[in-house]
């Protein structure tokens, strides 16, 4: 660990689901899963509508354009829903390089967020760690703005 770095030189934001009112699937782009050794699905629950769900999960694919795409095994959330009381809940899903189909082609990944049976407030951030080359702020998604410190 390089306790030298600042965390913003260590962790990167690669992509993200803006904040917003669904009640359709939602994804992030197709991320490159070389940059990074590990990766962190950040996904954000606020408000859920009346006896909503939300399911969450990441794929992989062959292409930045989704060629081939799959789910990866083990890479999805236990739904969440209203009558469970989820709102206002985070969820988390950890990946690592080699959790993809890497002898077959599969090097790019997406998060894909489906809320369903009414609209809910989703976000989610795709967090990549411990970057291959370089500063992890050399792979930030071009929505982030700004840094402090």
């Amino acid at each position: 660990m390089h306790t030298n770095l600042k965390p913003s030189q260590r962790v990167s934001v690669v992509d993200s689901i803006n904040p917003q009112s669904a009640n359709a699937v939602q994804t992030t782009g197709w991320i490159d899963a070389g940059k990074f050794h590990n990766y962190m699905a950040v996904i954000s629950l606020g408000a859920l509508g009346a006896a909503a769900t939300v399911d969450a999960k990441i794929q992989q694919a062959t292409s930045a354009a989704g060629a081939n795409a799959k789910d990866i095994a083990g890479k999805a959330i236990t739904q969440r829903t209203k009558v469970g009381a989820d709102d206002n809940k985070q969820v988390l899903i950890n990946l690592k390089q080699e959790d993809l189909d890497i002898n077959n082609g599969f090097g790019f990944f997406q998060v894909s967020v489906t809320p369903a049976v009414a609209a809910c407030l989703i976000g989610c951030s795709v967090l990549g760690f411990d970057a291959r080359y370089g500063f992890a702020t050399d792979n930030d998604a071009a929505t982030v703005a700004e840094f402090i410190g």
